[in-house]
């Protein structure tokens, strides 16, 4: 049976449960996140305090930007998500790792020369770039392999323009392990002391298209986000994985791996958390069989929607986003798995919950699911949720 949270937000944060979290973060709880982009570095980089246990798995599906010319190049997943990810748990307090955050996320000149950026890039491989100096060894000898390795894969018509360092070794990294991901995440977790799990979702060269009700069909995550591409104009009525980001045609999800629903089976908590809606939470859940692991683990199950604007909830009321994603949750099997053994939750900052006075909250009961009012937003943070609040309420329901 599936652990009761905590119902009242008096009691929330607990504040002898964080104090001893704080005091030993190596034995904090473990709080597994669905999710992709920036939305939570701030959030991770708060959760090193009270635990080093946190579990991130991440969408390798974006489509744009420099992501998308290595994706085409070498065929790949994207990895600028996870690189995020990792120099966000990284432990600033070890020797080196200033130095490495910023090396990786160093972004080659966007509007320079295609030839001096080629240039500069071999300066790094070669070790005679400051920020590739000031990174101290055995690090820096195994980044300059990483970038020669890069520069020996690389087509010539590679377009190194806007490209970020940490993506570029990442790939060299993927290239080099036979075409995994894991490998090399594990060295530089190894490397950089990451304070946490970090894995893709999947480790396949998939892609995101979407149905919008008006009838309209977009390929690529890049046009859903409202980023690169003008945001969505008709309400996103779906998602589903796709070869190419040139082409619509649905394909199997892939089966998720074993390692990761061993992951999700161990979790304290699993956290639904703001971010991108349907590109970067929906998403993660498309695998085969993440929803049986997650129903087969009884602890707490808790959605966070977003406090801010995002364009890909055009349309949507924050019941239709938690039907929406109980619909994606049950998706293994609709007729036997329950939405109270995949969701159990909402925590909301309680200005949020005043602005839903629809919300059908006899309905989410009769569901197994619970609403929980606390104080998500700061009057720094405003209109966004604040990660210091949000940390201390996680561990605290873990």
């Amino acid at each position: 049976m599936t652990r009761v949270l905590v119902r009242h937000a008096s009691a929330l944060p607990d504040p002898v449960l964080l104090a001893r979290c704080r005091k030993s973060p190596e034995l904090g709880p473990k709080i597994l996140f669905f999710s992709g982009g920036t939305a939570l570095r701030g959030l991770s980089r708060e959760l090193v305090s009270f635990t080093h246990n946190s579990i991130h798995l991440i969408t390798p599906f974006d489509s744009g930007g420099s992501s998308a010319v290595l994706r085409k190049a070498f065929r790949m997943p994207a990895v600028g998500d996870i690189r995020n990810r990792l120099m966000a748990l990284a432990d600033r307090s070890l020797h080196g790792n200033p130095e490495i955050v910023a090396l990786f996320a160093h972004r080659l000149p966007k509007d320079g020369d295609q030839d001096e950026t080629g240039r500069e890039l071999a300066r790094m491989a070669r070790g005679r770039h400051p920020l590739v100096a000031g990174v101290p060894d055995p690090m820096r000898k195994i980044i300059r392999t990483y970038l020669f390795e890069f520069l020996e894969r690389v087509p010539a018509d590679f377009d190194l323009r806007g490209a970020s360092i940490g993506n570029l070794v990442l790939a060299a990294g993927y290239l080099a392990n036979r075409r995994h991901l894991d490998p090399i995440i594990h060295l530089f977790s190894m490397l950089v002391r990451v304070l946490g799990v970090v894995r893709p979702v999947v480790n396949k060269d998939l892609h995101l298209a979407a149905k919008l009700a008006d009838g309209t069909v977009l390929a690529g995550q890049h046009r859903l986000s409202g980023k690169e591409a003008p945001p969505v104009a008709s309400p996103i009525e779906r998602i589903w994985l796709t070869k190419s980001p040139d082409s619509a045609d649905p394909v199997e999800a892939p089966p998720a791996r074993d390692k990761l629903k061993k992951l999700i089976r161990e979790a304290d908590l699993i956290c639904y958390p703001m971010g991108s809606f349907y590109s970067s939470l929906l998403a993660c859940l498309l695998p085969r069989g993440i929803s049986e692991a997650i129903a087969a683990n009884p602890c707490p199950k808790v959605f966070v929607p977003n406090a801010g604007r995002d364009p890909e909830l055009l349309g949507h009321d924050l019941g239709l986003e938690i039907e929406r994603l109980l619909a994606v949750l049950t998706a293994d099997d609709p007729t036997r798995l329950k939405p109270e053994q995949v969701l159990n939750s909402i925590l909301i900052d309680r200005r949020r919950l005043a602005r839903e006075p629809g919300l059908d909250r006899k309905g989410l009961a009769l569901r197994g699911l619970s609403l929980i009012p606390c104080e998500l937003i700061s009057a720094q943070s405003a209109p966004l949720i604040d990660d210091t609040l949000l940390a201390r309420v996680l561990v605290s329901l873990a």
